[in-house]
Parts: C-alpha cells; sequence; structure tokens
C-alpha cells in the first residue's frame, strides 16, 4: 500500500484579544493580563474617571475629560452573535449613509464591521474619501474623531461610539502649557515669525497626530505641521527646511527615534518639560537644539523592553524583531526595525518564508496578524495581554447603539470642534496631507 502525503495546515488563530482575556481570567488558559476588568464590559467603569482598566497608574486624565453616558441594558445584556448582528443589520439599512472608520488597534469584534482599518494617517485619508456620507463612525479614541471632524464635510457627523475613548498621550500636551512654552521660546529666541540669514524662523512647532484640535490648532496659527508614525521623517523635513529648530510634541519617543535616525545628536535633543522653568533646560542647551522633545509618551509603547527583545532571541533565534517608533529609544535600537503600525502589517505581509516575528506594539494588531499569517509565527514581545486601555473603551455594544440611532435619524456621540479651532487645526493637517512618505 503506497504512503498518502498529507499536507498538515496551519493552525488556526483566534484574532480576538477579548476571547484570550475572557479565557485568562476564567482560568482556562496559562497567561496573564495586566487587568482583569479588561473582561468586562467597558460600560461598568465608563462612568469613573480615568482612563481604564489597564492605563498606567501614573496617567493621570484631566478634569472635564468627556465622559461616555449610561449604554442601555439592551446592549449590555446582548451576547456578541446578537451585537454582530444588530451592527450588520443597521449597517444594511443605512448603506452608504454611513462610513465606519476602525484603528488597527481596535478589538476584532468591532474591526470586522469597519470599512476602512487603518493607522491615524490612512483612516484621516479615509475621511475625506466620503463626502457624501451622513456619518462618519469613527472607532478609534477622541482625537481621531476630531481629526475626522476637522477633514469632513460641514454636513457629514462624525461619531465617536464611546466618548470616554481618549489618549493619555495627547492628554499629556495641554494646550496652556504649549501656550506657555512657546512663551518662553520667543523670550529666548526673538520674534517666532523673523527668519535669519539662512531664511529660517527660530522654531516650527510639530505636533503628532496623538493630540488635541486644540494643539493642531495652535500648529496651524504658529506655522507648522501634523505627522503620523508613518510620514514622520517626511514632517521633519518639511519642518527643518523652514526653521532652526523643531519643536516637537506630544510623543518624546517618535520625535528622539525619528530624528536621530535623521542624524541629529542627541545632545541637541533636549526634552521640554512643562513643570520646569525653560522646560528643564539652559538657555544654552536650547539655543543649540535642533529638536524639542515634549515630555511625553505612549504608556502601551513604553512597555516595551530590551530584556524582553534578549528574551525572543534566546528563545527564538532568527527572530525578526519589528517595534513601533513609539517605543523608547534603547528598545528601537536594539529591534531589526522600526516603523508604523502599517510598517508592521507590510512587512509580515511581504515575508516569502515562514518567519518568526516579535512585534512591539498594541496586541489586538499583533493578535490579528497572527491570524492573518499563520504560516509564520507571529507574537506580541510583551507577554502580559494588555491592549490599549482607551481603544478598547470601543465595544461593539456601543457600536450596535450608535448605528441604530443613525437608523432611528438620531446623531448619537457627535464630535465637534470648534471654528475657532478648527480653521488652524485645518491648515496644519492639510500640510501633513500633502507630506506623503
Amino acid at each position: 500500500m503506497s504512503a498518502t502525503q498529507i499536507t498538515l495546515q496551519p493552525r488556526p488563530i483566534d484574532p480576538s484579544v477579548d476571547h484570550e482575556i475572557r479565557a485568562i481570567v476564567a482560568g482556562d488558559l496559562t497567561a496573564e493580563t495586566c487587568n482583569t476588568d479588561l473582561a468586562e464590559g467597558p460600560w461598568t467603569f465608563d462612568t469613573r474617571p480615568g482612563y481604564g482598566p489597564g492605563s498606567s497608574m501614573g496617567d493621570v486624565i484631566p478634569t472635564g475629560a468627556p465622559r461616555q453616558g449610561e449604554l442601555p441594558q439592551l446592549y449590555r445584556d446582548a451576547s456578541e452573535d446578537e451585537l454582530d448582528a444588530r451592527i450588520r443589520a443597521a449597517k444594511a439599512t443605512l448603506g452608504d449613509r454611513v462610513v465606519v472608520l476602525g484603528h488597527f488597534y481596535q478589538r476584532e469584534e468591532v474591526v470586522r464591521h469597519a470599512d476602512y482599518v487603518g493607522d491615524s494617517f490612512q483612516l484621516a485619508n479615509a475621511a475625506l474619501e466620503h463626502p457624501d456620507a451622513e456619518a462618519i463612525v469613527f472607532c478609534g479614541v477622541h482625537f481621531m474623531a476630531e481629526t475626522a471632524d476637522l477633514l469632513s464635510q460641514p454636513s457629514q457627523a462624525v461619531i465617536l461610539p464611546n466618548l470616554a475613548a481618549g489618549c493619555s498621550m495627547a492628554d499629556m500636551a495641554d494646550i496652556d502649557q504649549v501656550e506657555e512654552c512657546w512663551e518662553q521660546l520667543e523670550e529666548l529666541y526673538g520674534d517666532m515669525e523673523t527668519t535669519d540669514a539662512d531664511g529660517l524662523v527660530p522654531v516650527v512647532p510639530v505636533t503628532y497626530m496623538n493630540s488635541s484640535a486644540a494643539i493642531k490648532g495652535f500648529v496651524g496659527r504658529h506655522g507648522g505641521i501634523v505627522c503620523t508614525s508613518s510620514n514622520a521623517r517626511t514632517v521633519l523635513e518639511w519642518a527643518f527646511a523652514r526653521g532652526r529648530r523643531v519643536l516637537f510634541f506630544p510623543d518624546q519617543h517618535l520625535g528622539r527615534n525619528t530624528a536621530k535616525a535623521m542624524g541629529v545628536p542627541l545632545e541637541q535633543m533636549p526634552m521640554w518639560n512643562p513643570r520646569k522653568p525653560l522646560g528643564g533646560s539652559s538657555e544654552a542647551t536650547l539655543e543649540d537644539a535642533r529638536v524639542i522633545l515634549w515630555h511625553g509618551f505612549c504608556s502601551v509603547h513604553r512597555r516595551f523592553s530590551v530584556a524582553q527583545i534578549d528574551k525572543a532571541r534566546a528563545e527564538h533565534p532568527g527572530v525578526r524583531v519589528i517595534v513601533h517608533p513609539e517605543c523608547p529609544m534603547e528598545v528601537v535600537d536594539a529591534a531589526d526595525e522600526a516603523g508604523s503600525t502599517d510598517y508592521i502589517r507590510k512587512a509580515i505581509a511581504a515575508a516569502t518564508e515562514p518567519t518568526t516575528f516579535a512585534i512591539g506594539t498594541e496586541v489586538n494588531l499583533v493578535q490579528r496578524l497572527a491570524a492573518q499569517f499563520p504560516q509564520h509565527e507571529v507574537f506580541c514581545l510583551d507577554p502580559v495581554v494588555c491592549p490599549c486601555s482607551t481603544m478598547y473603551r470601543i465595544h461593539p455594544g456601543y457600536l450596535a447603539w450608535v448605528l441604530e440611532g443613525l437608523v432611528d435619524g438620531e446623531v448619537r456621540n457627535r464630535i465637534r470642534v470648534p471654528a475657532d479651532v478648527a480653521d488652524p487645526a485645518r491648515v496644519a493637517l492639510e500640510r501633513m496631507l500633502a507630506a506623503r512618505p
């Protein structure tokens, strides 16, 4: 009897981080999560101030941060399958009247309903592609919905399913602190609009997309620009062509890693701590600066460490380590590559041979990539399952609620940016959209 050759198929991988966390909490899976409350529906803690379970204890939410009202009981009680069916039915009824945008870091149960999935740069562009849609439902965090409102038509309603989905990094650059910083720099450098012999102004402000509309408006008023992790280098090149220095906020790590890769020495990248005079630097240091880095960071990407990379290399010889540029510099330096969420996704998709990837970014994206590319071994550098606490507050229950509201003619959780902020913020965003990598 001749032998029959059997081709083993890659084992299916569940892309749902929610399922994994529930299994950990139930004791069905031997793993660790940073907070067992993540297994609960976000409505159980939406009424409390804070960024939610899994957030850093050091991240203090500002007074007056948006809070979500109570979600009706029927959405809280509905099963995953019931919510899935309700969302699909509402989308079918609404048709082209609504477009749903989903960030890479959203939970799988939400992403599957998105018309577009991407990083902040891609979704900002996607918002422009549907001028006829009555509503844009943004499954992400508050600053992203603000950006969609800035770029969409005045008649379009931009909706954030859960108003409590904020961003601790964005909150680290408060508009009053930034204005005060600018005043101090103006006292040091002189008129910020006067060019030197090389035609350069003293400082060009650059803000990461992960910032409030108020900060984007500040940047637009002062000749600056917005960047994302996809186009940060292109944006810094734009800024250096116009200014002697760059004031970069709120994420110090993206600013430092990008500028370092462009050849800017570390000693010319002082940190600006808004709680200290002159940001904690001397006048001489600031005079010599090329990039002034705001004292902000992403709590998710700060969890990654060189020790995790060393462990991955020891346990998986030949592993390919890719991290996000929001990670600390020493982590980026120890990795094989660093790039945006879209860069990470494309790198895995482009690998022609089965490869082991250790990824340093938000776990929802990593888990989804592992399921999408089972021919590779894809795992998160951090063994503790800890999704972005604020992205995780967008739950299919909230998505069903806002979509069924639209079916009934009711716009829920609309995000509006005041005109006095929106006009200069659009200028900064339009500069960003033109700065394609």
